[in-house]
């Protein structure tokens, strides 16, 4: 078993520290997230449904006046964008 131990962080310390730092970024978010979800158990769920809602129509907003959504979204929006104002292109500018 010490072999797959030591094998393990050779593998490790051989990987780029970008991934590194991106690894526990990740972790980081993944407890705040945790503890978030925790505390908001124990909101009100009328409070706690608005703030979501909140959240959730200025991110679409931001994302159908941007056009910065997730690729696998962009379905979704192509059908909603048409409906709301959308950010002056670039050629659309000059």
């Amino acid at each position: 078993m010490l072999f797959f131990a030591v094998s393990v962080l050779e593998k490790i310390r051989h990987l780029p520290r970008k991934n590194l730092i991106n690894l526990g970024l990740g972790i980081l978010v993944l407890l705040v997230v945790i503890l978030l979800i925790k505390q908001a158990r124990k909101m009100n769920r009328y409070v706690l449904m608005a703030i979501i809602v909140v959240t959730v129509v200025v991110l679409g907003f931001n994302w159908v006046y941007q056009r910065n959504e997730p690729r696998f979204l962009t379905p979704v929006i192509d059908v909603i964008a048409p409906f709301f104002p959308s950010a002056p292109s670039r050629k659309d500018h000059w």
